[in-house]
């Protein structure tokens, strides 16, 4: 279980794990919580006063500093796990819907053709279309694309990290998306 670490204003920074989380509560770098509590940590006794110290973790914080990610400067960085959530397991070519094993990374102008590896050039495509298209553009190979790619926004690509988002996160991050984007629904 991972909890969503935003700067204080609420951008996204991180996935922690909870043993992290302690630590920035301990610390006392936790500005607010959101979500459900999602752990609780018991610690020793006062010696004065004989209380336990007790933490209690939020799935969702906002920490002080200055945030390590400024939004516009993000350029995610491309995974096929990634590209396939993105595209939600669908083949851009013949339209079928694919385990992640039966995928692969299709660069629509050919690295062979000096194509880039860019979210912008990449798509999901099935084995089967993938090797069909070879080394050819879809215009060249009269396999036209059934989506365009786009480069995913900072909550997207949060989205598209973590495979485990608890409810209450994936409902914060869900609301912070751009309208256009696949990942409504």
């Amino acid at each position: 279980m991972k909890v969503l670490k935003l700067s204080a204003q609420g951008l996204p920074q991180s996935w922690i794990t909870l043993e992290q989380a302690v630590i920035h509560y301990a610390a006392e770098e936790v500005r607010w919580e959101a979500g459900r509590q999602v752990a609780v940590f018991r610690g020793g006794h006062n010696a004065v006063t004989g209380e336990q110290s007790v933490i209690t973790i939020n799935s969702i914080i906002g920490t002080r500093g200055v945030p390590g990610i400024n939004p516009f400067d993000l350029r995610p960085s491309l995974t096929n796990s990634k590209l396939f959530a993105r595209d939600r397991n669908v083949c851009a070519y013949c339209g079928d819907h694919f385990h992640e094993t039966d995928l692969t990374r299709e660069h629509i102008i050919p690295q062979a053709q000096q194509g880039r590896d860019t979210w912008m050039n990449v798509v999901t495509a099935c084995r089967s279309c993938n090797h069909r298209k070879s080394n050819r553009t879809p215009e060249q190979a009269h396999m036209p694309l059934l989506y365009t790619p786009y480069v995913p926004s900072l909550w997207e690509d949060f989205i598209l990290r973590n495979r485990r988002i608890l409810a209450d996160q994936m409902e914060f991050l869900m609301a912070h998306l751009p309208k256009n984007s696949r990942l409504h629904g």
